[in-house]
């Protein structure tokens, strides 16, 4: 009798391998889970859905500062002519830096230059119409960034409406991932 009650109990006590598997799924998933959370917090992922930027996907480092030639997300500053264009809160924009805090920016008629090499050429009206102001000349301040785009209609620093991006306006830097 007590070789059938220990038999009995030595069957009872197996291991259920799918609770186990149910547990271990659980417990990789909350790490992965906490794991993503931590990245999120320091990145973005952007899909472009412009032609102001040659890629259509961006994983963007906030707030890390740009170098020259680097992808930089940035608030735009509010302005009514932005607010006709991309509504009352417009999204973040993403630009290519072309001049550096001390870099000097030139005009020339409509090209806009950076150290006097040509960076862009100005329009005088938006595609509306709309007429555009000429971006500042002179050395890019401290803290802040000539952005622009191989765009021929991009909507950048070589207009006031956007002017310098400065550093509170950041987000990060990103990179082309398509």
């Amino acid at each position: 009798m007590a070789a059938a009650v220990s038999e009995r109990a030595a069957r009872r006590w197996r291991p259920n391998r799918k609770l186990w598997l149910l547990f271990g799924v659980f417990v990789s998933g909350s790490v992965a889970l906490k794991a993503l959370s931590e990245w999120r917090e320091e990145h973005l992922f952007l899909i472009n859905t412009t032609d102001s930027l040659p890629n259509w996907a961006f994983l963007i480092e906030r707030g890390r500062l740009p170098g020259k030639g680097e992808f930089v997300f940035f608030d735009p500053p509010a302005s009514p002519l932005l607010q006709r264009h991309f509504g009352e809160r417009p999204r973040m924009f993403g630009k290519i830096v072309y001049g550096l805090p001390g870099d000097f920016v030139g005009h020339d008629g409509a090209d806009v230059t950076i150290n006097g090499a040509w960076v862009a050429r100005m329009k005088a009206v938006t595609r509306f119409g709309e007429p555009l102001t000429p971006g500042a000349t002179g050395p890019v301040p401290p803290s802040c960034y000539f952005v622009g785009t191989p765009h021929k209609d991009g909507f950048d620093s070589r207009y006031a409406e956007i002017g310098f991006v400065c550093a509170r306006q950041i987000i990060g830097t990103g990179e082309p991932v398509l």
